[in-house]
């Protein structure tokens, strides 16, 4: 174990991540950062970002999240490309373990984000940026008078589609029963919705194309039958997972596995906090606990927001 108490520890190191590095940085908090062998989030799997502000001409995912860490580098943040293995927010200071390496902290951020439930389809991954995607509201612009699919049958599924009409000419929502999950209004919208079909009882088998998506094949799960259907893009909407489980029986986590932000007004301390989990002194940013708004520039100020009150909860503790 380092005998080395630091400051601040941030597990994660998407745009939540990288964001309460700088802050917690240019405070001169000196963050460590264990940003996880796969590091940078779910942009580092995207092409295009359009949406993000201050590029006007739109940047790689991959390079926008290096520019993040240089700058969260440049004010001191040491980031190590590690995976956590373990946490004890038991007691205080607070330990952090990467294998059989342990880091103590006066204060933890928790921003390891959530992961797309994918399809598992041999091609899938590989088309990733390339015409598969998870999300509409980042990716629609670049269907304009294309055809598409959404695959799944809850309200998330219905959004994307309804997103995508706006930009598409044709969209088909591909589901595996008869019956949705989505609510009555959601489905209602979709179904009103010239530019929406729906292809039922049905599942993607795989994704077609070589350097981009070309088409899908398609099972009926009533008769057996397959076809192929010629689409530009596919968005996936089967939901998402947080990535929660090294903190399962360490802080509150809602139903679904995700963070929980705990407030409570009779409580002087609390009441200051909007980021605080069920721990004080530890906090949350980014994906991990918002599954509403899932975008790159809500997860940075969500970060900001942890990285402000961890400075905060530091000093009152001094």
């Amino acid at each position: 174990m380092s005998n080395d108490i630091r400051n601040v520890v941030i597990i994660g190191s998407g745009p939540a991540g990288l964001t309460a590095a700088l802050y917690t940085a240019r405070a001169d908090l000196k963050p460590l950062v264990l940003a996880g062998v796969k590091w940078g989030g779910q942009l580092m799997l995207t092409t295009e970002v359009e949406n993000y502000p201050g590029f006007v001409d739109g940047i790689l995912g991959p390079e926008l999240m290096t520019v993040f860490r240089k700058q969260a580098e440049r004010f001191g943040a040491e980031i190590l490309n590690e995976d956590v293995s373990k946490v004890d927010f038991k007691a205080k200071p607070f330990k952090v373990s990467v294998g059989q390496k342990v880091y103590q902290a006066r204060a933890v951020i928790i921003a390891t984000g959530a992961e797309t439930n994918w399809l598992g389809l041999p091609n899938e991954q590989k088309l990733i940026g390339r015409g598969v995607s998870s999300c509409a509201p980042c990716d629609a612009w670049f269907f304009k008078d294309k055809k598409v699919v959404v695959v799944g049958g809850g309200d998330s599924a219905m959004e994307e589609a309804l997103t995508l009409t706006k930009f598409a000419t044709d969209v088909s929502i591909v589901h595996r029963r008869e019956q949705f999950r989505a609510s009555k209004i959601m489905l209602d919208r979709a179904r009103a919705n010239k530019k929406i079909s729906f292809i039922l009882n049905s599942e993607v088998m795989d994704v077609l194309g070589k350097d981009k998506v070309e088409g899908i094949k398609i099972k009926n799960k009533q008769d057996g039958s397959a076809r192929e259907l010629a689409i530009d893009g596919m968005f996936v909407a089967i939901g998402h997972h947080p990535m929660t489980d090294i903190f399962r029986g360490q802080i509150e986590l809602d139903e679904k596995g995700y963070v929980k932000k705990i407030r409570n007004p009779k409580s002087e301390i609390r009441n200051q906090y909007n980021m605080m989990t069920s721990v004080e002194g530890v906090f949350v940013a980014g994906d991990v606990h918002d599954y509403h708004y899932r975008q790159a520039v809500t997860a940075a100020g969500y970060g900001c927001q942890a990285a402000l009150e961890a400075e905060r909860w530091i000093e009152s503790q001094e």
